[in-house]
C-alpha cells in the first residue's frame, strides 16, 4: 500500500466554534494519538485529506509544521452525511515494522453456476499486517461454486505477511439458489389493467352472444 503525505499544521483552538471556521477555511480537524503520547491536535488542508482517504487504510506521513514527520493511520473518518466531505479524522501512530488490525475489504472473483445467487456476507475482513505492508485487498474466487458452497474466514488466501484476525469460522461468501423477483408496483399496476381489460372484453362478448 502506497505512503501518501498530507501537510499539517497544529491546531491550538478547540471547540465547535474552531472547527467551523477551519470548515470554512477548506481544512479539517484531525488529532493524531498512540503509543503513549499526548494527543496531537491537526488541521489539515480539506481536498488534499480527502484524496489521501480514499483508501480507509491509507498509510499517511503527517509533515506537520514545527512538529517533524510522523506515520499515521486513519482510525475514524468522520463525514457530512448528506454532502460527504470529511468533517474530522482521528489518527493513530504508528512505526515502521509495527503490525496492526485492520478492516480489509473482499473482492469476489469469478462466477458460480447458472441458476445461484452469491451472497457476501462479510465485505470486509480483519487482518493483521505491518502497518507499513498493508493489503488493499483479499480476493476470494467463487468460479463455478455449486449452490450450498459456502467460503469462510479460514478458506481465504491471505496476502503473504497478513494473519487471520477474525473468527476463522466467520462465513463469509454464501451460494444459495437463485429467488424469483418480487414484482414491482409498476408490474403489479400493468398485470391489474391487463386483467380488468381482458374481464371487460370478455364480458363484452357475452353480451354480444
Amino acid at each position: 500500500m502506497s505512503d501518501v503525505k498530507i501537510a499539517a499544521e497544529l491546531r491550538t483552538e478547540f471547540g465547535k466554534g474552531a472547527a467551523r471556521r477551519l470548515r470554512r477555511a477548506a481544512k479539517v480537524p484531525a488529532v493524531l494519538y498512540g503509543h503513549g503520547t499526548d494527543p496531537i491536535h491537526l488541521a489539515l488542508p480539506g481536498h488534499d485529506t480527502m484524496l489521501a482517504l480514499k483508501n480507509p487504510n491509507a498509510l499517511v506521513t503527517l509533515d506537520i509544521v514545527d512538529g517533524g514527520h510522523e506515520m499515521a493511520l486513519p482510525k475514524h473518518i468522520q463525514r457530512d452525511p448528506l454532502k460527504g466531505f470529511i468533517e474530522h479524522v482521528d489518527f493513530v501512530l504508528v512505526k515502521r515494522g509495527e503490525k496492526v488490525v485492520v478492516d480489509i475489504p473482499i473482492v469476489v472473483d469469478g462466477d458460480a453456476i447458472s441458476g445461484s445467487m452469491v451472497s457476501l456476507e462479510h465485505p470486509t475482513i480483519s487482518l493483521e499486517a505491518e502497518a507499513t505492508h498493508l493489503p488493499e485487498s483479499v480476493h476470494v474466487s467463487i468460479e463455478g461454486l455449486d449452490i450450498g458452497a459456502q467460503i469462510h474466514a479460514k478458506d481465504l488466501q491471505l496476502p503473504k505477511g497478513s494473519a487471520l484476525a477474525a473468527d476463522e469460522d466467520l462465513l463469509v461468501v454464501n451460494i444459495t439458489a437463485e429467488t424469483a423477483a418480487e414484482p414491482t408496483a409498476e408490474e403489479v399496476e400493468a398485470a391489474a389493467e391487463s386483467e380488468s381489460a381482458e374481464a371487460a372484453a370478455a364480458e363484452g362478448g357475452s353480451e354480444s352472444d
